[in-house]
């Protein structure tokens, strides 16, 4: 068979949705059949804090539903995952389970910046219009049910983002709770939106050029693409037209906006919350053109397996965007730029030098390269406790495209490079992680402790060193000639560590030049 059938579910907070994709490395994806189905599992989470099972059965009933249509599409494989609403209850564990036994299908919950990294890889899957609105200062807004996702790109490069708890379902509740009339639902919304948006600006905007905005959501975004209502350009925005939209809509009852679009009141509702939101950041970033490319999360997950199985050719390179993620919070914490660069280099080129006894794959290099550059962002608050104070920004901080295990993982690494390791028998009952994901803390922990105490000083003694491996010992020539005393005499402890886990002995030599 020239393809593959797929199928993608999103178990998300306020509908269910599958999208059916045929996915070719010719023809790349290829969507045959898109289901959705209302259930608002959000409101029981953002409001009780469980999922009753009332509605957990409501959920199987669809979910087999799905099941069956996936069969008469000869569905190859599927993925499904929940958001917000599954991730944030309190009984998550009994929810996968009884959906689990009820259905047969297994849904994984993915933590928020995976969530919002799939939408993203869905955004950059639309190819040259993607490429072409990134050129300039852009912000991406992704809209969920219980909070929206801001991240900034400017020329090409992602400079940070941050999670508001600005979700449609989180507003239209407080809103409802209020019983707030048209004026004052208006300046609810504007209000909140202000008071969550006015740290992201100061931390990210102040001095950049914003041009456009790329937009996401299940309301909005959809509207966007009928040619009917008048747009200049089908999935495109202006200003102008944002304007006449929110116009229109306080003007007249949410019953007159849902006749008008042929849509339930409900859905009218929340495509009022959205825009409303919408116009208020184009207002404060004075953006003059939106785009929506009308994406969703199952075009994300459908993406991310067609590219992990090689069945389409990457466009856009992911792991700088998480590399620059990284590096923005390097910069707001005042790391030294020259020393985390040659951190980088070094410590990478002992992980490509002992591949042969530590067994870790390229994702593993991701993670290290990371640690690398955010090693030094604890100074910021304590010179004494570096570590400690490095591992609670990175908890503090997302990093799009990371899992929040593989967060985790970076975090120890930067806590322990500061500090003796505490092995998984000390600390199980202490850490979410398992024993696998420790041992490769304890395997980068190794390396960026080596490489640290190589790179001891902020000034540049070195430019590089050349690495190898052989019979059981790594040979690190540093080619300088400063006095490497002070690096030297404090290699021992972090050497015996990095035997004690490779069982392999480390010898420097100093090249003179």
């Amino acid at each position: 068979m020239a393809y593959k059938t797929f199928a993608a579910i999103d178990v998300g907070s306020y509908e269910l949705a599958m999208k059916i994709f045929e996915i070719s490395p010719k023809k790349g994806l290829r969507e045959i059949d898109h289901i959705r189905h209302r259930i608002e599992l959000g409101t029981d989470t953002y409001n009780t804090g469980k999922i009753n099972k009332e509605r957990v059965e409501e959920v199987c009933q669809i979910l087999r539903s799905f099941k069956e249509i996936m069969k008469s599409y000869r569905v190859e494989e599927y993925k499904a995952y929940g958001t917000s609403a599954i991730r944030e209850t309190e009984n998550t564990t009994i929810v996968l389970d009884m959906i689990r036994s009820g259905t047969g299908l297994n849904v994984d919950v993915i933590s928020n910046s995976e969530q919002r990294f799939l939408d993203y890889k869905a955004i950059a899957s639309r190819g040259e219009t993607f490429e072409e609105v990134i050129q300039k200062g852009t912000v991406i807004v992704d809209v969920g049910g219980g909070s929206t996702q801001i991240s900034l790109f400017d020329r090409e490069v992602l400079i940070g983002t941050q999670n508001l708890r600005l979700g449609l379902l989180r507003l239209r509740e407080r809103l409802l709770n209020f019983q707030a009339g048209a004026t004052e639902r208006m300046s609810l919304i504007r209000e909140q939106v202000d008071n969550q948006f006015e740290v992201m600006k100061r931390l990210y905007m102040d001095g950049r050029k914003i041009e456009n905005i790329i937009f996401v959501d299940d309301y909005l975004s959809l509207i966007m693409q009928r040619p009917e209502l008048g747009f200049s350009r089908v999935g495109f925005m202006t200003r102008k037209e944002c304007d006449n939209l929110v116009g229109r809509m306080r003007s007249e009852s949410i019953m007159d906006t849902a006749r008008f679009l042929g849509i339930s009141e409900e859905r009218a509702f929340l495509l009022y919350i959205s825009l409303e939101m919408m116009n208020r950041i184009m207002e404060l970033l004075e953006i003059r053109m939106i785009w929506a490319p009308a994406v969703c999360l199952c075009d994300g997950i459908a993406y991310e397996y067609a590219e992990k199985n090689r069945l389409i050719k990457l466009d856009h390179d992911f792991e700088q965007d998480i590399l620059a993620c990284a590096r923005n919070i390097a910069e707001r914490f005042k790391g030294n730029e020259a020393r985390t660069v040659l951190m980088e280099n070094t410590a990478l080129k002992i992980f490509d030098s002992t591949k042969k006894v530590h067994g870790l794959k390229p994702r593993h290099r991701l993670l290290l390269q990371l640690a690398a550059r955010l090693n030094d962002c604890g100074k910021y608050i304590s010179m004494s406790n570096v570590g400690e104070c490095g591992y609670s920004i990175i908890m503090s901080n997302e990093i799009i495209g990371l899992s929040h295990t593989e967060r985790e993982i970076v975090a120890n690494i930067v806590k322990y490079n500061r500090a003796d390791f505490e092995y998984y028998s000390a600390v199980r009952t202490q850490t979410a992680l398992d024993r696998d994901s420790y041992l490769i803390v304890a395997k980068l922990s190794a390396i960026l402790k080596i490489t640290d105490g190589l790179v001891r000083s902020y000034r540049e003694k070195f430019s590089e060193v050349k690495t190898t491996l052989k019979d059981r010992e790594l040979s690190i020539v540093i080619n300088t000639s400063e006095d490497l005393t002070l690096e030297l005499g404090l290699l021992g402890p972090k050497a015996d560590f990095f035997e004690e886990v490779f069982n392999v002995r480390v010898n420097v030599l100093q090249k003179r030049i």
